[in-house]
């Protein structure tokens, strides 16, 4: 199995935070990287070498190609033809068809079904077909999503009665791709488990994540997660039967519901560091981003043992300014991270803060005091 050693230099393809936190990782294992952006001055072209350029331009990737011994990538919406492409020119481990795979909706939960995993009942509504008929298939409530694109909530409708129906049909109707149809699942906790599987077939998970999302948006992951021992090992074994029977390489995380019956149903796939796992950064012995590099690199997986409960919350564009007037009051074993970009915008991801304490409790008792965040988390 090919190794790629220290000193080799890594390709990304995307240059935002990921690659960013990535490039940081791996510079302290003495690789160097070249990220491929269209946006000058990247998170990650502040740390690497850029080529300012579109995802789609494929001469472009194969200039990031030709200065690579390795090529990887930081976001699923690079384009799969793109990466289909590099690996004619490049290594490229990961491949092309786990990314072509996890872009569309449709294919994800066709693919995840037929290994046993266990989704939500869907239904499928190709372009020009009648949405209605699946909405009233499935009942109410649901959610109807876009088969590609979207992310942080975007390119989702929830229809929590009959009465909505009408209006979400007539809101899609001039829409021209594929639409998926999924039965709500009134849960108890989001989970997440993001595993590494190495060029070798190596595989270690992180530990569980108990997320808190606020309109859509990841606000707070909560590690150990607050669950049984039974979920766990459940949990786990998900993210492990779906990085073998998928044939991953590198990170994928599995994003789940558990229900009030304890059962638990995976929600999202990212193959890719996850903003769930920010928290192995400060928190664990090998960081999500040191074994992304291992595992694309051919390199023994990292120790994944937590090393302190920790309490990882987003800073969205309108809790930055706060968050740097209040930095003295951080306490002392609070991590901060922010990502580089130039703009504070609203809902957009600036930077997050890790709260390691004696006990998860505690560091949201921290988080809550600080009145950054403004509206109380749930203890």
């Amino acid at each position: 199995m090919k190794v790629i050693k220290p000193g080799s230099t890594i390709g990304i393809l995307g240059g935002g935070q990921l690659g960013r936190m990535m490039t940081l990782a791996g510079r302290n294992m003495g690789y160097r990287f070249v990220t491929l952006d269209p946006t000058p001055d990247c998170p990650c072209g502040q740390v690497a070498e850029q080529i300012v350029a579109s995802y789609s331009d494929l001469d472009a990737a194969v200039k990031l190609a030709k200065k690579s011994d390795v090529v990887t990538y930081e976001f699923e919406n690079v384009d799969a033809a793109v990466a289909a492409g590099l690996e004619e020119f490049s290594y490229v481990p990961q491949g092309s068809e786990l990314l072509r795979t996890t872009q569309n909706r449709i294919r994800e939960k066709t693919t995840l079904s037929s290994i046993g995993v266990p989704v939500a009942p869907f239904e499928v509504v190709r372009a020009g077909e009648d949405l209605q008929q699946a909405i009233i298939k499935l009942g109410t409530p649901c959610v109807v999503k876009t088969a590609t694109g979207g992310y942080d909530g975007k390119g989702q409708w929830v229809i929590r009665e009959e009465q909505q129906i009408t209006s979400v049909v007539e809101t899609l109707r001039a829409f021209e791709g594929d639409l998926v149809v999924e039965r709500f699942i009134p849960f108890h906790k989001e989970l997440s488990v993001i595993a590494a599987r190495s060029t070798n077939g190596e595989i270690k998970t992180f530990p569980v994540a108990e997320n808190i999302h606020r309109e859509n948006i990841l606000h707070q992951s909560i590690v150990p997660a607050r669950i049984s021992e039974k979920t766990t090992k459940e949990a786990e074994g998900i993210a492990v039967n779906i990085a073998k029977s998928m044939d991953v390489v590198g990170l994928i995380a599995v994003e789940m519901f558990l229900t009030q019956e304890g059962d638990l149903m995976v929600n999202e796939l990212a193959p890719r560091p996850h903003n769930s796992g920010h928290y192995t950064m400060d928190a664990c012995i090998t960081s999500q981003f040191e074994q992304h590099i291992r595992a694309v690199c051919g390199l023994p997986l990292g120790d994944v043992t937590l090393l302190s409960p920790v309490v990882m919350v987003n800073i969205l564009g309108e809790h930055q300014e706060a968050v740097i007037n209040k930095f003295e009051q951080l306490p002392i074993t609070a991590k901060l991270h922010l990502y580089g970009k130039a703009e504070a915008k609203p809902k957009r991801k600036m930077g997050h803060i890790n709260f390691l304490a004696s006990n998860t409790d505690k560091a949201l008792e921290q988080i809550n005091q600080l009145d950054i965040w403004k509206t109380e988390v749930v203890l």
